[in-house]
């Protein structure tokens, strides 16, 4: 299939996000395209859940080029990314993603994702992943889709329109492949699987995932009746139970007679099997992972697995102490879901021990660094290999006697010592920003400028990526005003240092729109504290859509109160001789003139009156 050029220059700019096609659904050959053209970009920030790829933009040989942020962490590059710092990962339920673009959260510029190609009508499927790249392609400014003729034609709320789609890039690609783990003689994952399969009567309707033991759990229900599928995934397993006639959904109570998910990974089979496939629906995870939706199949079974489960029912899943694994992905939604189902079971499924039978993964407390993904209060079943706990309605000291039962023998007498000699989970505090006292107890300042509302407060480590997001919002006239130099890169550590900062000493507040959780920074002032002089250094800079609104302006008051609190003598700065604006911003609070070091400069100084308040 012939291909067309992309001008990437034209399509991105740096210091913008994108997402990028999730799972088997991943554009890898779109993505190689704008790494090979991608001149003169850098600071690209992507998005992404888990992709079935090497993950190479998340490369220290990219850093300059890509930020990854991960919903779910997958593959040893983008591992080692997260856990050196180069890529973060942001935790959030998968229904919940959605959410995140559409109300700007996590604004995107871009979507980057592969579809089939369009059929008479002018509709192009994505395929074996609907999943999120449904709500990024809807949220996105623009949308760039790599057209496979590989790409499977699937049903459902699949479907985008080419007028939806900004560019097409045509692009043959064999989809990656992960077949269903083969059959081995491991023991204790066939136990597992056999005591899932208990807790599965004909008729239910499940939610499974990827790996052995799930593989293992369905190979035991050959035997059973009627089975449905309500799951984010589906897989070989899923596709074979189905063929068997053993999975034919008849008695769902939500989407009967068809299977739901939202994406699918596995064998070559099984993309050609859904492919123009009327009995599977792939739609959006908003739509497949709602607890509420779940909740509407009776007897609803979610199986998921974990790190490790202490013994009030806790249950860690993406990390293994501070070192961050994987995800939360859907864990959470099925649970939740599961436990309103009639009849429903949330079940946690994992072998006793680790590291070849030396750490049990029935603990009394989790360990320092781990996170908790599903709480205590979602899980209603535990699976080892040695039984089933039920904690459903159990109070925390027969939780931990059921947990200490279905852990491995040899760790059984001193579980039981933890619990005696601590009855309570340990909580872990994360260290907090430093704060602006003398901006009241709130910590902020709710602002009305020209009917619209602001709110004044300090600059918070977690707002680097929005300083960066600042920074690349600038004219060049802006940038050549405020710095004196027209910079072209803020870097994601420089934005780092200039958020964490000792707030005690030298001051840094910004202007922000604040919309539930989303927040863009509109205006952004700071001084820097001349010890030897009791003084400070003030610069400041404003989005130009709010210059001339008065936005410097109320940084300014602020920041001469608060210096003033502070007992400082005096406020310094230095502006452009031709930078009127500012100018009249400073002089209209006091500042005088000084005879300028520099031609081109001005220099100005305030004299801080310690009676004034």
């Amino acid at each position: 299939m012939q291909t067309q050029k992309l001008d990437w220059s034209k399509l991105l700019k740096s210091g913008q996000r994108i997402f990028i096609g999730s799972h088997a659904a991943v554009p890898t050959a779109l993505i190689d395209d704008l790494i090979a053209h991608s001149k003169h970009l850098h600071d690209i920030e992507i998005v992404q859940l888990l992709t079935l790829s090497d993950n190479k933009w998340a490369g220290p040989e990219f850093q300059q080029l890509f930020k990854v942020n991960t919903f779910f962490i997958g593959g040893d590059t983008v591992r080692t990314a997260v856990n050196e710092g180069r890529a973060d990962y942001t935790p959030c339920f998968m229904s919940d993603i959605p959410n995140l673009f559409s109300n700007d959260i996590l604004p995107l510029d871009a979507a980057l994702i592969m579809v089939s190609p369009a059929d008479k009508y002018g509709y192009h499927s994505m395929g074996v992943s609907v999943d999120v790249v449904s709500a990024a392609a809807k949220a996105a400014n623009t949308v760039i889709a790599q057209v496979n003729p590989r790409m499977p034609v699937t049903y459902g709320q699949s479907f985008l329109h080419r007028n939806q789609i900004h560019h097409l890039w045509e692009h043959s690609q064999e989809l990656p492949e992960l077949p269903a783990p083969p059959v081995d003689d491991n023991k204790i994952i066939e136990r597992i699987g056999q005591y899932i399969a208990l807790l599965v009567d004909d008729g239910a309707t499940l939610q499974i995932g990827v790996g052995k033991i799930c593989a293992a759990a369905l190979r035991y229900l050959s035997n059973r009746k009627d089975l449905g599928i309500h799951s984010e995934l589906i897989t070989d397993d899923v596709m074979n139970l189905m063929l068997q006639g053993v999975i034919n959904n008849r008695k769902k109570t939500f989407h009967p007679n068809k299977i739901v998910t939202s994406f699918c990974v596995g064998s070559r089979a099984l993309y050609d099997f859904v492919d123009h496939n009327p009995h599977i629906g792939f739609y959006p995870s908003e739509y497949v992972n709602s607890p509420t939706n779940i909740a509407r199949n009776d007897n609803f079974i979610a199986i998921n697995s974990a790190i490790e489960v202490d013994l009030t029912g806790q249950v860690v899943s993406d990390s293994i102490g501070h070192q961050f694994y994987s995800g939360i992905g859907g864990q959470v939604d099925f649970s939740r879901g599961a436990s309103m189902s009639q009849g429903g079971k949330p079940v946690i499924a994992l072998p006793s021990t680790a590291n070849q039978g030396e750490t049990s993964r029935i603990v009394p407390f989790i360990r320092e660094g781990a996170g908790v993904v599903t709480s205590r209060g979602h899980v209603h079943y535990v699976v080892t290999e040695f039984g089933v706990a039920s904690l459903r309605g159990k109070s925390i000291r027969e939780r931990a006697l059921e947990l200490i039962r279905v852990a491995h023998p040899k760790f059984r007498n001193e579980l039981l010592q933890q619990v005696r000699e601590h009855y309570w989970v340990p909580h872990y505090q994360q260290q907090t920003p430093s704060d602006v006292p003398e901006l009241g107890n709130v910590g902020f300042k709710k602002l009305s400028i020209h009917g619209e509302s602001f709110d004044l407060r300090p600059l918070y480590p977690s707002d680097e990526r929005r300083l960066q997001e600042f920074f690349y919002s600038h004219t060049k006239e802006t940038l050549q005003l405020r710095y004196n130099a027209v910079p072209t890169q803020m870097s994601r550590e420089k934005s780092c240092t200039l958020v964490s900062i000792d707030q005690s000493k030298d001051l840094a507040l910004c202007i922000v729109r604040q919309k539930g959780s989303a927040a863009q920074i509109q205006a952004v002032g700071r001084y820097y504290l001349i010890e030897a002089q009791n003084s400070c250094e003030v610069a400041f800079v404003t989005r130009e859509q709010h210059q001339g609104q008065g936005m410097a302006s109320l940084l300014l008051e602020e920041m001469i109160r608060i210096a003033r609190l502070r007992q400082l003598t005096s406020m310094q700065a230095y502006v452009r001789a031709d930078n009127t604006p500012m100018l009249n911003v400073f002089e209209r609070v006091g500042f005088k003139r000084l005879p300028a070091d520099e031609p081109g400069e001005v220099s100005l100084l305030l004299e801080l009156q310690k009676d004034v308040t």
